[in-house]
């Protein structure tokens, strides 16, 4: 039994909350009493709410998100049915900004909105203490990261066996992009690098191999850069994996002798380049210099071993899909190893709405709040995009199709597997669950019947590509082919 519960419903189990970590690490005297509980959200509610109370709480915290928060509100909606006594404590990114009219807020009996590192143990002091506060949203002031226990040491061996590790050598971003969270933040503040560095040992010793940054700069200060980086090179070995988000224009010679130190499959940078429209870069105060992050790219891929994942958005503010079209294949030409097209989403306190009137954009009501249509993309247009997307992943970011996928980008990539895309979902009404033998079969019709390239050219790409997948069945196209069979 635990007077005190955190849990969030993850979007896998894979995935472990390092917000709810802080929290559990700076309870201070009521930790003893606090439980950390995690789940997915496929999971069914009420089986939620059981395991909960089973537990016997008399406060629950729930971290809330955009990929949670319908699961969410049906687990305190539950909770306030069957245990209206248990006290119902919210916060999360979903929950921070546009609050009061949410449903879910509605429904709890505290909000706290913003970092809760200290907050929420506070307020747990109080109402186990029987002084309740009259007012439900409990405005955090901020706290210097000084003040703030580590949570490092709260990963489980669990933890470290079957689930990302996630740390942070810093927080905040100095960029004021309208589509990002992080474009509220006043400053980057930096943990003490010899305690952040100690507790980063310590994970090492006890196993950890696969370190996942989520600092919105990484490479924002050089020096602690580097210090972080030559701490993994003395401890490096076959099996070590990190996981940078670093600013496109910025890496400097004295990063660049670092980063090419790193033996393949031990780097990976994520690159939010989002947009090569200067325009839409000002509509949306991104400051980006798209020559010097080309530059930059075309380094890490030809001079490093670094696993380069690119993003771009579909639906920016003044962004037609003429415009994406040039800068997907911009990027393409650069060679990353993986592009993820995201849909454009309205964050929940980002500035990005002030520009919905005068470009027509429309939101989904529901989370994850993404773009429906605007002036310069219609409905019907975006959900083509939308599938695009989806496809994209399935068949290029997988990494199971690199010897097909010249055959099918072509001299213009985005025209190309956009007819693709459309054809596929015209021919099998699907987005999911396609399986992969279906999936190279479909790709071989497409080619040979649609996309002008020879049966032979063909065939052999997508056997070399199946071999290499590992998987046991056999494509039909392969069947007429015995000489190639997987």
């Amino acid at each position: 039994m635990s007077s005190i519960i955190l849990a969030t419903l993850n979007a896998r189990y894979s995935h472990a909350s390092l917000g709810l970590r802080y929290l559990l690490a700076n309870m201070g005297a009521l930790q003893a009493q606090t439980e950390l509980v995690e789940f997915v959200i496929n999971s069914n509610p009420a089986e939620i709410v059981e395991v909960l109370l089973d537990r016997q709480p008399r406060i629950i915290g729930l971290s809330v998100s955009i990929w949670n928060v319908e699961e969410t509100t049906r687990v305190v909606a539950l909770l306030k049915q069957v245990a209206p006594e248990v006290t119902v404590v919210l916060g999360g990114p979903e929950v921070s900004h546009e609050y009061d009219r949410q449903t879910i807020v509605q429904l709890a009996d505290y909000l706290i909105p913003g970092p809760a590192d200290l907050a929420f143990g506070q307020l747990c002091q109080r109402i186990l203490g029987g002084d309740r506060p009259a007012q439900k949203v409990i405005s955090p002031e901020p706290v210097a990261l000084d003040r703030i226990s580590l949570p490092y040491r709260l990963y489980s061996e669990e933890d470290i066996a079957h689930r990302l590790v996630y740390v942070e050598a810093s927080r905040g971003c100095p960029f004021k992009c309208e589509f990002c969270l992080s474009s509220l933040d006043k400053s980057v503040q930096t943990f003490d690098p010899d305690l952040f560095l100690a507790e980063m040992r310590i994970l090492h010793q006890r196993g950890v191999r696969k370190f996942k940054f989520v600092d919105r700069t990484f490479n924002l200060n050089i020096k602690s850069s580097l210090r972080i980086l030559e701490f993994f090179l003395e401890r490096l070995d076959d099996q070590l994996f990190l996981h940078f988000e670093v600013v496109p224009d910025h890496l400097p010679a004295k990063l660049r002798v670092t980063i090419a130190r790193f033996p393949p499959g031990s780097l990976q940078f994520e690159i939010g380049i989002q947009t090569f429209n200067p325009e839409v870069q000002a509509l949306i105060n991104r400051k980006q210099d798209d020559d010097k992050t080309e530059e930059n790219v075309r380094w890490l891929r030809e001079h490093s071993h670094a696993h380069i994942h690119a993003d771009l958005i579909i639906g920016l503010p003044g962004e037609d899909v003429a415009s994406f079209a040039r800068g997907f294949n911009r990027l393409v030409a650069m060679g990353p190893h993986e592009i993820q097209v995201g849909i454009l989403k309205r964050l929940r306190g980002t500035s990005l709405d002030r520009h919905s009137d005068r470009f027509g954009i429309r939101y989904s009501p529901d989370a994850p709040y993404t773009i429906l249509c605007s002036d310069l993309i219609d409905f019907n247009t975006l959900q083509g995009l939308t599938r695009f997307a989806r496809y994209w992943e399935m068949v290029a970011n997988t990494g199971r199709f690199s010897h097909t996928l010249p055959l099918l980008l072509g001299s213009d990539p985005f025209a190309r597997f956009l007819r693709f895309a459309d054809w596929l979902y015209a021919t099998t009404r699907q987005t999911h669950r396609i399986a992969l033998e279906r999936l190279f079969d479909l790709i071989q019709q497409w080619l040979t019947e649609e996309g002008g390239m020879d049966a032979v050219t063909t065939l052999a790409a997508l056997v070399r590509d199946y071999q290499a997948s590992g998987a046991r069945g056999r494509p039909k196209c392969m069947a007429a082919a015995p000489r190639w069979q997987a």
